[in-house]
């Protein structure tokens, strides 16, 4: 009976393992220069340097401070202080913040 269960066990992890695999692999390469729009917020910067290892993103603005974000998911992004502000990737690689600002490359 164990035995049973142990090799249930094996196999539900491995038959998910592909899935996570593939979710990881399609992150969205968010790497570059973008340039803020004010929507309906006036931009602090007016441009930002991202630089992405993996999920977390390096973000320098162009006349401010470096600061860190993380991929949430494919499609969403935390960013840290002084930005505080979620955004959500859109399908043309450009941002779009909470805090009323888009990004565009």
């Amino acid at each position: 009976m164990l035995k049973n269960v142990l090799c249930i066990a094996m196999l539900a992890a491995v038959a998910v393992l592909p899935a996570q695999v593939r979710a990881q692999g399609s992150a969205p390469n968010l790497s570059g220069t973008y340039n803020c729009t004010p929507e309906p917020i006036k931009c602090q910067n007016s441009s930002y340097m991202v630089m992405q290892n993996g999920n977390v993103l390096e973000v320098k603005a162009q006349d401010g401070p470096v600061f860190q974000a993380k991929l949430t998911s494919n499609v969403t992004i935390a960013a840290g202080p002084p930005f505080n502000s979620n955004g959500v990737v859109l399908p043309d690689s450009s941002i779009q913040w909470s805090n009323g600002t888009h990004w565009r490359k």
